[in-house]
């Protein structure tokens, strides 16, 4: 039951016993208040009968705080500086400068998005950012129930009410083993590319749809592995390994073509150019924040994708 008291205590009566354990008397912390002695007095009593406590001693100094008084004002003090944090991290967050944001990655993208949240933190320092990588479906899904602030995806859903702004190229490249027969090559053409063996994304990731698109009329070869997957990796060991070529984004193999683990085919028609886009709901509204990661994105995203060569030289 004290436990519950205490629980109704409020804001008004701890000011009141911190004015009257500073200045004294009744008389001079109702002045300071605004109340009358007599009101200030009632409210006082109210609350000691509350707690079951006194809070001052009546001497001839004046008004002193008893034990329970004391733990009312240790109580006050820790208000005080947890309401100067509030408000010093409310003034952050206005001003952009703090926070946290959730950023949804398709994992084609997670290549690079640490360089972009890397660039963003030098100059943003007090803003977190809580990275929530997954496939296409995945990241559109957490977009969709608002598990995440914005996306970084490359092609941007069109079933809900969604803003999207482009940051930078996304090119799709053709990958192969440096020993490849059509390492050398020049001018490939779709046919050509046709007889080898494909490893392919699986079904409803964005490269597998542009995959699907490019190859449109062509009989496709499936790697004698016959793998659809949803990994990167898998794909590239693959590949590496000889067992047939693939359609992937240029900035997943970046540092493997240049180290020479993987070439890119030169293919009439590739890379085939699409954009990188931020999304969000178009109900979103951003906070501070996230505004902040936003406009650094569109504005800024660009410089740090990976570069890539000219796969004919």
């Amino acid at each position: 039951m004290a436990q519950d008291r205490i629980r109704n205590l409020s804001l008004k009566q701890l000011h009141a016993v911190a004015a009257i354990a500073r200045l004294g008397t009744m008389t001079r912390a109702a002045q300071e208040l605004n109340v009358t002695p007599a009101a200030l007095t009632a409210r006082i009593k109210g609350l000691e009968d509350e707690i079951g406590l006194l809070l001052f001693d009546r001497t001839h100094a004046g008004l002193k705080p008893t034990d329970a008084g004391r733990e009312l004002l240790w109580a006050i003090d820790s208000i005080g500086t947890v309401l100067e944090t509030c408000t010093e991290r409310l003034r952050t967050l206005r001003g952009g400068q703090g926070g946290r944001v959730s950023l949804g990655v398709v994992s084609t993208a997670k290549y690079f998005a640490p360089r972009i949240v890397g660039g963003f933190a030098r100059t943003h320092p007090g803003i977190e950012i809580d990275l929530v990588v997954g496939n296409r479906g995945a990241t559109v899904e957490s977009l969709r129930d608002y598990r995440v602030d914005l996306a970084l995806m490359g092609r941007p859903p069109r079933d809900f009410p969604i803003a999207a702004e482009s940051f930078g190229p996304h090119p799709l490249v053709v990958i192969a083993a440096p020993d490849h027969r059509f390492a050398k090559r020049r001018g490939l053409t779709r046919a050509e590319l046709a007889e080898e063996p494909f490893l392919v994304r699986e079904y409803g990731s964005g490269t597998r749809t542009v995959f699907e698109e490019f190859m449109t009329g062509l009989l496709i070869r499936r790697a004698r592995i016959g793998i659809d997957s949803g990994s990167n990796e898998t794909i590239k060991q693959t590949v590496m390994a000889g067992l047939g070529v693939a359609l992937i984004s240029g900035h997943t193999v970046a540092a493997e073509v240049a180290d020479g683990r993987l070439v890119l085919l030169d293919v009439e028609g590739l890379p085939i150019r699409r954009d990188w886009f931020s999304v969000r709901r178009a109900d979103k509204v951003l906070s501070p924040a996230g505004q902040a990661f936003w406009d650094f994105l569109v504005q800024e995203g660009a410089a740090w994708l990976p570069d890539l060569p000219d796969p004919a030289g």
